[in-house]
């Protein structure tokens, strides 16, 4: 489909396509494109960025929200750089100047087509070195190799451990991007007084102990992916700014005056229920929805168990290549039992679970009793530090209020606050401390009020 308002430059491109051999739908607004789209399913659209009312853009964006998968390219007469870096950070598969020579163009749309899978070519191969079999898996990474081909934004979900850094660095490294930087950084790992330098980077003295300049991880990453995991962890305060990054594709230190252009593609990724997050005020939806151009699932192991076998073998040669050892293999029985486990630490826990096996395993073959043995002694989900953390905090708020018995002036000398402070940490974990005090009938309550009773 050709989308253009000027109908010489719509009958140009069409007869040029068509001469090609392409099967050529035109039209001559982008109201009437979108409206015509959903019923002549396209393998491709071809449209110009400036048009009245619906715009290139707007285009783009509404094919995306519908179907991610379809390849768009954008043209234009007064192209600028700020609009080709937005358009191929929506999805768009190239950007074009006009006038656009024949070749140029027909290049780029056979391109697409090869890459996008329109065509009866032979697909190239994408991330070798991810292990599945499943159709399940096969799906999610059809899609991963079609936005690899784009500057998309992806955003990938998924339960902890299913492997989505690994998926998020298979996009990088089958992208134009790969011989730039692919930099991973854990939101949720973070404190938020950390993570905004960490991302944005700072100025020297821009705080206390920023004694030199930081550039962040946004500018470290030019030119190449950077990989926001955990991004619902993100505090409310960063993702306002996160925001601005991703809409002005330039980054403000902290402490300058002045921002930064930046070219990095985001991928993110997340283990928690964003849209619900969205409902409860947790998370922005404005943020939300620029992240979430192009949704990506990875399902639990459980839910794909026809790839344990490949990644178990997978998991012994690469454990017997770090020490030197002959590979092992798993009893008939044991892979049986390993294919039916639930697995809810995911294909970490499986990881795991077979190191332990190859370690401690005499012979050859691994026995049943022992991948029993190794998958009973493993945890099956690893907390992430945020979630550790605030684990601790609840523990520890909830022993000294047990020692000093509910009385928070106390609990608050002992962990070092101030009582408002403590009263603020008691809310954050949902504590009451009256749930602690004990009652007037209590034994020890009516020993201390004898000695009080005594001493007066």
């Amino acid at each position: 489909m050709v989308v253009d308002d000027d109908p010489e430059i719509l009958s140009l491109l069409s007869t040029w396509l068509t001469q090609d051999g392409f099967e050529v739908l035109t039209a001559s607004s982008g109201k009437e494109a979108l409206a015509r789209v959903d019923v002549a399913h396209p393998g491709l659209v071809i449209t110009d960025l400036k048009m009245d009312e619906v715009n290139g853009m707007d285009v783009l964006a509404a094919i995306h929200r519908g179907k991610p998968l379809l390849p768009v390219i954008m043209l234009s007469g007064q192209a600028e750089i700020p609009d080709a870096v937005k358009a191929t950070h929506m999805g768009s598969a190239a950007f074009l100047t006009k006038p656009v020579k024949r070749e140029v163009l027909l290049d780029n749309v056979r391109r697409t087509l090869r890459i996008s899978g329109q065509d009866s070519g032979i697909r190239r191969e994408f991330a070798p070195g991810l292990v599945y079999r499943s159709h399940a898996m096969e799906e999610v990474m059809e899609l991963a190799e079609l936005v690899a081909a784009t500057d998309v934004t992806v955003f990938i979900t998924g339960a902890t451990g299913t492997g989505k850094e690994v998926i998020a660095r298979a996009i990088h490294d089958a992208s134009a991007r790969r011989e730039r930087p692919f930099i991973a950084v854990n939101c949720g790992a973070i404190p938020e007084q950390l993570l905004e330098s960490e991302l944005f980077g700072h100025e020297k003295g821009a705080f206390t102990g920023a004694h030199q300049r930081h550039e962040g991880l946004f500018k470290a990453a030019d030119g190449g992916t950077l990989f926001l995991d955990e991004i619902g962890d993100m505090p409310l305060t960063l993702q306002v700014k996160l925001l601005r990054v991703l809409q002005d594709f330039a980054v403000r230190p902290v402490g300058s005056v002045r921002s930064y252009p930046i070219n990095v593609r985001v991928i993110s990724a997340t283990h928690r229920d964003l849209d619900r997050a969205v409902v409860e005020g947790e998370f922005r939806e404005d943020l939300f929805y620029r992240l979430k151009v192009v949704p990506l699932h990875v399902p639990e192991l459980s839910a794909r168990g026809e790839d344990i076998p490949a990644l178990a073998a997978h998991f012994l040669q690469s454990f017997a290549h770090q020490n030197n050892a002959e590979a092992k293999l798993f009893a008939p029985d044991a892979m049986e039992f390993l294919v039916a486990a639930s697995w809810p630490g995911n294909i970490r826990q499986l990881n795991n679970v077979v190191n332990v096996c190859a370690a401690l395993c005499k012979t050859k073959t691994i026995p049943l009793s022992l991948a029993r043995r190794a998958l009973q002694d493993q945890p099956g989900e690893i907390q992430t530090l945020k979630e550790a953390k605030q684990n601790f905090e609840r523990k520890y708020l909830m022993t000294v209020l047990r020692i000093t018995h509910g009385q928070v002036a106390n609990a608050a000398r002992i962990a070092g606050r101030n009582r408002t402070e403590f009263y603020k940490l008691l809310a954050q974990n949902g504590i009451d401390p009256a749930d602690f005090r004990q009652s007037p009938d209590d034994p020890a309550v009516e020993s201390r009020q004898r000695r009080t009773d005594h001493d007066g």
